[in-house]
């Protein structure tokens, strides 16, 4: 076993920190994959200068002591963000769209300012009341009538 694998599993196994009422208190970002570690998960690795460096897992760990470089791995962060595949990174930065305003525009060869004249021409007192309606719907069943009796 390397010293850095000693080092690993030793951050690994004390780095259990839950809140009171066992919720999230905060999460970290892997150094390598950029991906979100919650607590109670993923490793820690302190560097020969102080600097600590934290890994979501063994796997990433492994990449980084290799010296592979993020952006030419295809699963990382870093190489989404350099060939443009936005989903990953820009999760929280959804851009809000306003509903679509209500446009009025004319219709059937009419202006929308006549439509507008032409309605307000139109009272209620036009329209036909429930008796005139009735009316005509008997002379419409009498019309049927005599049209059945003709044939």
């Amino acid at each position: 076993m390397r010293s850095w694998e000693v080092l690993l599993a030793f951050y690994s196994a004390n780095t259990m920190h839950m809140s009171l009422f066992g919720s999230i208190s905060q999460t970290e970002v892997c150094a390598f994959s950029e991906n979100k570690i919650y607590p109670g998960r993923g490793t820690r690795f302190v560097r020969r200068d102080g600097q600590l460096v934290i890994f979501s897992g063994r796997k990433t760990a492994s990449l980084y002591f290799q010296r592979k470089k993020p952006a030419k791995l295809t699963w990382t962060t870093a190489w989404r963000r350099l060939n443009n595949k936005k989903t990953d990174f820009e999760k929280g930065a959804r851009r809000r769209r306003r509903a679509a305003g209500k446009v009025t525009r004319g219709f059937a060869g009419m202006s929308r300012s006549d439509f507008d004249k032409k309605k307000a021409s139109v009272s209620k007192s036009d329209k036909p009341t429930v008796a005139q309606m009735a009316a005509a719907r008997e002379a419409a069943r009498r019309a049927r009538g005599k049209k059945a009796a003709r044939k």
